[in-house]
């Protein structure tokens, strides 16, 4: 995200809202005005890119014990979302190469489904819908939600730069 757009997000998300009113109205302007911002911003991040930024959140030491809910794997799934994109045992979400097969058929899902709402599938957006459901894309999403989108948005934008620079 260019450094204008996170400041004005930044300055937006976090001024004082009185009214409970106010506070609902401000909020899908603060969702339209970092969707904006976002998909002006930045260029166009790769799938490859977003994957990775979001596998250096959720698990980054390649772990092999379960997470808190029982995730598994590369980049933490549930099992019920795992088998709702592959027939393989829950367990192979430890091989890296699955969990990558996994993951970017769950990728490609949400993708449609954020651009279907009629939102931009920037790295951004996938993340929101990645860590917080496709109702976090259209600005129901929680402060940690959205922290995580947008360290997940930056990693993935930095990860393109370093490909776009390699010879």
């Amino acid at each position: 995200m260019n450094p204008l757009a996170r400041i004005l997000v930044y300055r937006i998300v976090t001024s004082t809202i009185v009214s409970s009113r106010i506070r609902r109205l401000r909020f899908g302007a603060i969702a339209v005005c970092a969707v904006s911002a976002l998909a002006v911003g930045a260029k166009a991040q790769s799938r490859w890119a977003t994957l990775e930024a979001i596998h250096s959140l959720e698990n980054p030491s390649n772990r092999r014990s379960p997470g808190p809910c029982g995730e598994l794997g590369a980049y933490q799934f549930r099992a019920a979302t795992w088998h709702q994109y592959s027939a393989k045992p829950f367990s192979a979400a430890l091989n890296r190469q699955a969990s990558d097969d996994v993951a970017v058929r769950y990728y490609e899902w949400l993708k449609t489904q954020v651009e279907r709402a009629g939102y931009p599938a920037t790295s951004y957006n996938i993340a929101l819908a990645w860590n917080g459901g496709l109702t976090a894309v259209s600005g129901r999403a929680t402060r940690a939600v959205r922290d995580y989108a947008e360290r997940a948005a930056n990693l993935a934008a930095d990860y393109d730069q370093r490909t776009a620079s390699s010879p």
